[in-house]
């Protein structure tokens, strides 16, 4: 007897719900920060901005954002990553 076929849903290294960081790079600039936890918010609507964690480049130029959601599905994380990467003030989603 042969085994089901995978299911591609359940094929992944993530449990859900879990937290999971996003990291994204961008210019320095007013706004950075609230935007990027405006769109956390947006696929995460339970995401807490206290665990933000922030880091500036050598120079001062650029930020480094850590984001931590919840992450409840495959989907939502693709749609979180590309708002990220779409938005005109990100350079960099790791």
């Amino acid at each position: 007897m042969t085994a089901p076929p995978a299911d591609p849903r359940r094929d992944t290294l993530i449990d859900y719900p879990s937290a999971f960081p996003i990291k994204v790079m961008g210019l320095r600039q007013d706004g950075f920060v609230h935007a990027m936890t405006e769109l956390a918010r947006q696929h995460d609507p339970g995401f807490d901005a206290a665990t933000v964690e922030l880091r500036e480049s050598a120079k001062g130029n650029y930020l480094g954002i850590t984001l931590t959601v919840t992450a409840t599905s495959r989907e939502q994380l693709d749609n979180l990553y590309r708002a990220l990467s779409s938005h005109p003030m990100v350079k960099v989603v790791i």
